[in-house]
């Protein structure tokens, strides 16, 4: 009878256990420190804890790194330098609109180097609602939870008549002023790393709880005692306190892009709040976003990589546009300088995130997208091209006009409600033509590839194949866009033809793209493991897939299905060689596929993210579910060094999302997501519309990776891809699942 008791406990416990891990907040999953083990010669992700709203202005990061580092935040770093106002989408594109604070005790030694204080993970609690540091050298507590556009921050001293608090406006022109009547600090820092105008600035104001005991400011590195205001290449301000141990000290602050005024309305966002009423509504709001999709698992590594994964996906591109006074939205114009109204969104790079990113928001936050489509009109608008990578305007990186995906996939997945006929004049006006002094936004080589149907390999244009299976692709998506739109025929037949163009740099020799010259021969020599050349951050072996929208003719091209099936296998199996003679060292996302042990296949970057799914288009969808399964296993965790490769502002993320759910969108502009394998037992998706997507996979568990049967609404479901349509509808989709592929 014990047995048998002991038995039924334990079964209830479990069964406790699974749905205890699918009904706790899902903000308590999640680890902001995922991907912050990296450096410039190996990324395990290249973020940093973003402490944030959803898509919020403004994110907080504990800085470990030197003023200007790109690698602000590292895991394996021992001392805190500041709490840094960051606006960095990646190490690589580096920071605007920053600053630091940091508060210290005893010493009047205020450069990054002397205000530092060792820590340890063992005393840091980071959320993306809540950071908190226990500052050893300066036995002091730091607390930030964020707004959008403001912070309420608290800080702990100990007892002693020599505590200070730092604000570092950075160098490269910045000011500083105290006004002690009003306990506040204001001043502007114009610290950035490209993509503004002349006259940018981050205007921000700090208001304090206590009255100042001790003044001064420093201006480019002298301390002056009593001084108040500070203009120069770098200054900082710098108020004490006499403090009780355990005495809290409470600042507000908030920035703006637009004006010192425009700032203290930003700060209305935690007036009259206290600091755990701005941390309680932020953790209602995460719980909110990330509650759109839950999951159920008895796995709770899962839960926290999925959610961990979701949060990154729900930070980029971020909000650039503040709040009258009406509550009209306006926004500084990082294309124009000035201050025009609406909306305006940044920091992303199409060439990543069209891929599975701005699919998740069409399906799961599509009301955010729309307001994200009206800010590029007004991109459009103000700079005469729609941004394919915005930080906080124009940056020269990467290949490809992805911005005609991102807006025909929001279009014709049913988004409405901003002017789509002057996103369609910046779709087309994009495909023929290249800004004049940014030459990765519209299209470089347009004129050779509208005359020959492809960019030259030896016309002095690097990475031509890449820029010609990106165009093809976009074509595509723009003729789709037209197509919603009505448009006449004539004018879409070039896009129509354009779409196919991917077959002029297709060798039939090799089964491979490759380079072509301007008289139609093919570039030789012609390795097909080198990186860079005719590509972009990968070989032949991984741009050959880019071939979105057309799978099909791709394999026609390689001679037939069986011939496709062998060249994707080919990927795994190819031991992970490499040429990097095009950029003289092994970049890191080189490393990072020869370390993975999956063959040449490159999960790290994003061209070939993809190429797993297309298993399902040649009738061997299994493999599809096999290495879908590898992916996630091997790849991604809830750790330091979680990913396998950049994140790149959610689009890794996102893969996995969609991934976990069981469905991928190979070809954002087409309607139809590709099923992979579902991880969770139990996934809902609740939709805008109301609806809820219930996805549930019988006998699912490490092993039994394989579908077996799907049913939708109870009916048996034969096909290996979802539609749109069916998804907001909110289907109940039955996998079956086992450990032996059906074939």
């Amino acid at each position: 009878m014990k047995k048998q008791t002991y038995i039924l406990l334990s079964i209830l416990l479990f069964i406790t256990a699974r749905h205890a891990f699918a009904l706790q907040n899902p903000v308590d999953y999640v680890n902001p420190l995922v991907g912050s083990a990296s450096k410039s010669e190996l990324s395990t992700g290249n973020t940093y804890p973003a402490i944030a709203l959803p898509w919020g202005m403004n994110f907080w990061t504990p800085q470990t790194g030197k003023m200007g580092d790109g690698w602000t935040y590292t895991y394996g770093a021992d001392k805190i330098r500041g709490i840094k106002q960051t606006h960095q989408p990646s190490p690589w594109i580096n920071d605007y609109g920053q600053f630091a604070v940091m508060p210290v005790v005893g010493k009047k030694v205020f450069n990054e180097e002397g205000r530092a204080s060792w820590f340890s993970h063992k005393a840091e609690t980071a959320t993306p609602y809540y950071y908190k540091v226990y500052l050893a050298d300066h036995d002091v507590t730091a607390e930030i939870s964020p707004t959008s556009r403001a912070a309420s921050m608290r800080i702990t001293y100990p007892q002693t008549e020599a505590a200070y608090f730092v604000v570092d406006a950075f160098d490269k022109g910045s000011s500083v002023t105290i006004m002690p009547d009003k306990r506040t600090i204001v001043g502007y820092t114009t610290k950035n790393s490209g993509g503004v105008p002349d006259g940018f600035k981050n205007y921000f104001v700090l208001r304090f709880d206590h009255d100042f005991t001790y003044i001064g400011c420093v201006e480019d590195g002298k301390l002056s005692d009593g001084k108040t205001v500070s203009t120069c290449n770098h200054a900082m301000a710098v108020v004490g306190f006499h403090t009780k141990r355990g005495e809290q000290v409470n600042v507000q602050v908030a920035s703006s892009f637009i004006s010192n005024e425009q700032a203290l309305r930003n700060l209305k966002e935690v007036e009259g709040k206290t600091f755990d009423e701005v941390k309680a509504e932020g953790r209602k709001e995460w719980n909110n976003i990330l509650g759109r999709i839950e999951v159920e698992d008895n796995n709770i590594d899962h839960l926290r990589t999925f959610y961990s994964c979701l949060y990154r996906s729900v930070l980029f591109p971020r909000t650039f546009y503040e709040l009258d006074e009406q509550g009209n939205p306006i926004h500084y114009s990082p294309y124009n300088g000035k201050v025009l109204s609406g909306y305006l969104f940044t920091d992303t790079g199409f060439w990543d995130t069209f891929r599975s990113l701005f699919p998740l928001l069409n399906l799961v936050y599509p009301s955010i997208n729309e307001k994200m489509q009206a800010g590029l009109v007004n991109a459009y608008k103000e700079s005469g091209f729609l941004p394919e990578w915005a930080s906080p305007g124009h940056r020269d990186c990467m290949v490809g006009n992805n911005s005609a995906s991102v807006v025909a996939d929001a279009y014709i997945k049913g988004l409405r409600g901003y002017d789509i006929e002057t996103l369609w004049k910046a779709v087309t006006h994009g495909a023929n033509a290249v800004h004049p002094s940014v030459s990765s936004t519209g299209r470089k080589g347009f004129d050779y590839y509208n005359r020959l149907g492809y960019v030259p390999y030896n016309v002095g244009i690097n990475e031509s194949v890449a820029r010609t299976l990106e165009y093809a692709y976009d074509d595509w998506c723009i003729y789709q866009l037209g197509l919603k739109l009505g448009k006449s025929a004539k004018e879409l037949k070039p896009y129509n033809l354009r779409a196919m163009n991917y077959q002029k740099v297709f060798d039939k020799e090799t089964g491979l793209m490759r380079g072509r010259n301007e008289d139609g021969s093919f570039q030789t020599p012609f390795n097909p493991f080198k990186w860079g050349d005719a590509f972009t951050e990968g070989n032949s072996w991984h741009y050959t897939w880019s071939v979105f929208h057309d799978p099909a003719g791709l394999a026609r091209l390689m001679g037939g299905y069986d011939k496709f099936n062998a060249m994707l296998d080919s990927v795994f199996q190819l031991p992970p060689l490499f040429d990097d003679s095009y950029y003289g060292f092994t970049i890191h996302e080189i490393r990072e596929m020869q370390i993975m042990n999956m063959g040449n296949y490159a999960h790290g970057n994003q061209p070939i993210q993809h190429m797993i799914y297309l298993y399902d288009y040649s009738g061997q969808p299994w493999k599809a579910q096999y290495w879908v399964r590898e992916v996630m296993d091997r790849l991604y965790s809830a750790q330091s060094d979680g990913y396998c490769g950049d994140e790149d502002n959610g689009q890794t993320s996102a893969w996995y999302v969609f991934s976990a759910l069981g469905f991928y969108p190979v070809c954002p502009g087409s309607t139809q997501y590709m099923i992979g394998s579902p991880y969770f037992h139990v996934a809902k998706v609740h939709l805008e519309n109301g609806k809820t997507i219930t996805l549930r996979a019988d006998k699912n568990d490490k092993d039994n990776r394989f579908i077996q049967h799907i049913t939708m609404n109870g009916q048996p479901y034969p096909h290996y891809y979802l539609e749109h349509e069916q998804l907001i509808s909110g289907p109940e989709i039955d996998f079956t699942m086992g450990d032996k592929p059906v074939k």
